[in-house]
């Protein structure tokens, strides 16, 4: 009877192995961040303050004097970010990816264009979705969500600033107004 019982144990608990094998692996491939983190954001490496938040889905990014025009046949949004470490506004030019609904926490919504802008978290650089929303009344310009962090980072709400971003040279999909060229270090690049 105990070869029966240990038989039938094995033959439920095998095809769950493989599966706890991956979910392993996978979160072993994970950097960890602090709860805040330096990014730098677009072709210009504009280093600002990010909070790593697991309750937003969307990443947002403070922006002021958003302004939509055509060129051609597309929609594109132009909008300052304000640069701390050179005190000075940049603009950036992306194309607009569409508009997205925002519910507030006061339950108005509001919408807000989404631009995809390239972003260096630690020595990652990736594209993603921002949503352009004045957050000056926030102490973070950057909210990173799910759709950046899943399958990549895990955050220790016991830290913040980890590591300094450090991407070097890139290539991606945002050349000089979001061309969909190479992205060169910027003027401000180190």
């Amino acid at each position: 009877m105990q070869g029966w019982t240990a038989a039938c144990l094995l033959a439920v608990a095998a095809p769950a192995w493989p599966a706890a094998q991956q979910s392993a692996v996978k979160a072993q491939v994970k950097d960890i961040f602090g709860w805040v983190e330096w990014v730098e954001i677009g072709q210009d490496r504009i280093r600002l303050k990010a909070k790593l938040d697991t309750g937003a889905t969307t990443s947002s990014l403070t922006a002021d004097d958003i302004r939509v025009f055509r060129r051609g046949d597309r929609r594109y949004v132009r909008f300052d970010v304000r640069n701390e470490r050179r005190n000075i506004d940049e603009t950036i030019e992306a194309r607009l990816v569409r508009r997205v609904r925002i519910r507030k926490h006061d339950g108005t919504t509001e919408r807000r264009p989404v631009v995809r802008l390239g972003m260096c978290l630690g020595d990652t650089y990736r594209e993603q979705e921002f949503t352009l929303v004045d957050r000056s009344a926030f102490l973070y310009p950057v909210l990173v969500g799910r759709n950046y962090m899943r399958d990549h980072v895990l955050v220790d709400s016991g830290e913040t600033f980890t590591r300094r971003p450090s991407c070097g040279q890139r290539t991606g999909a945002l050349g000089p107004q979001g061309s969909g060229g190479p992205l060169a270090p910027g003027p401000g690049a180190r």
